[in-house]
């Protein structure tokens, strides 16, 4: 934790910021500022750790890095799914040296404790009578499934999920995620602050500038009264299919409690039916969706977890800070669970545009990072195309205040576009 000189010092960073900015340079480059975001931030809200078809047999294992953090997840013989830090309970060996795999049990390889599927000590050899072994099970993690997503919380009371419940299943569930599976992950280092990576990821002011290949086809490139004609054909479309995806703007900060959601869509251009090199559909249609709705539903979930939902395919974003100046950034590709692969869709197709994308951004956020690097650094005024950005810097600041310390409006408002389109104004799922 920071000291009483540090945390002063952050307290006086956030009175200074300047709201319609960007954050200044200490956000990204004082330690001390991380280890408050790690706090408030990554200890206090939820994750996504993955898909559950990761987990689809008892016994099925894997494990996730945050930060100094490695938790392991696990399907029991009941079918239960458990999350744990990989910290043995006797002298802090890790019992799992595996990525993944399928396991009875877990041995750590020191003193051979043993742990079962649940995370509960089994048995501890040569220990002395009256040792309990129900007292020295590896330390639980929050966990919560959802429409197929696994989100897990190291908070010791989480923040009330429900609200992300019940928004996830009018989007990715529409879409069938429960029933998806995983045809491709790849995971990305960037040497930035996690919130330039962040950043980046949740305003598309830049992407008609640094992605041509999705300028190409997403709408979403060009300012939102631009594109209301779009979204509303594409809703028309949506609702042709039969379909009922209903967005809406949870976006809030944590002093009631809750997590925080926000779901949103928008349009791809005419002709353009999936994110592919030319808008061409990549696979077969999931969920609810039997064609083509030429659209996008979007969801930041929590601060850190991002999904990307075309009818044929989908996208899981899950950004990990690493350190004060690296992140790493996974990305999973959702396919239909009964799609085959060569026959149903072609690999490198389906990866083709976010591969691109993610490779350009990465050299977009490590540019920033070297930018803000410099001690003359000052963040200029946002571009009302930068709507999420504001929103999400706004909630930021909030996330990092002290408790103890008065706030202002304990709601992060409303800052998308007034002119947004049906989906991207505030509304309740």
């Amino acid at each position: 934790m920071p000291t009483n000189s540090q945390a002063d010092r952050i307290d006086q960073l956030i009175d200074a910021h300047v709201p319609g900015s960007g954050l200044g340079r200490d956000f990204y480059m004082d330690p001390s500022v991380f280890l408050r975001d790690m706090d408030c931030i990554f200890r206090r809200h939820w994750h996504c750790a993955g898909h559950v078809s990761l987990l689809e047999k008892a016994g099925d294992y894997f494990t996730i890095d945050f930060e100094q953090e490695q938790v392991v997840l696990t399907r029991d013989t009941h079918g239960e799914i458990h999350a744990f830090l990989n910290v043995c309970r006797h002298r802090g060996a890790r019992v799992c040296s595996d990525k993944a795999g399928n396991a009875k049990y877990f041995v750590c390889p020191y003193h051979a404790w043993t742990y079962r599927l649940d995370g509960s000590l089994k048995g501890a050899r040569t220990m002395p009578p009256g040792f309990d072994t129900k007292l020295h099970g590896l330390k639980k993690v929050h966990v919560r499934v959802a429409e197929g997503l696994l989100f897990i919380s190291f908070a010791d009371r989480p923040l009330n999920f429900d609200i992300v419940a019940d928004s996830l299943r009018t989007t990715c569930g529409r879409y069938g995620w429960d029933s998806a599976k995983i045809a491709h992950r790849q995971t990305y280092t960037f040497t930035a602050n996690w919130k330039l990576a962040i950043e980046n990821y949740v305003e598309c002011y830049h992407c008609a500038p640094a992605h041509p290949e999705y300028a190409k086809t997403h709408a979403l490139e060009q300012p939102l009264d631009r594109i209301q004609e779009l979204n509303a054909k594409m809703e028309e479309r949506t609702r042709a299919l039969g379909v009922n995806v209903v967005a809406g703007n949870h976006w809030q900060n944590s002093v009631a409690g809750n997590e925080t959601i926000h779901t949103f869509r928008y349009a791809l251009y005419d002709g353009a039916w999936s994110g592919s090199e030319n808008g061409s559909p990549l696979a077969p249609p999931m969920g609810d969706f039997t064609g083509f709705d030429g659209g996008v539903t979007a969801i930041h979930v929590g601060g850190s977890s991002f999904l990307v939902c075309y009818a044929d395919y989908g996208m899981i974003y899950r950004f990990v800070p690493r350190s004060w100046e690296s992140t790493e950034m996974e990305l999973i590709w959702l396919v239909r669970g009964d799609a085959v692969e060569g026959r149903d869709y072609d690999l490198e197709k389906l990866t083709w545009l976010w591969k691109v994308t993610t490779e350009e951004d990465k050299g977009i956020i490590e540019r920033a990072a070297a930018g803000v690097r410099s001690h003359y650094f000052k963040p200029g005024p946002l571009s009302p195309m930068e709507y999420n950005e504001l929103r999400y810097i706004s909630w930021y600041i909030e996330e990092v205040r002290r408790e103890d310390r008065p706030a202002g409006d304990h709601h992060v408002p409303n800052t998308t576009n007034p002119a947004a389109p049906f989906g991207q104004r505030e509304r309740v799922a």
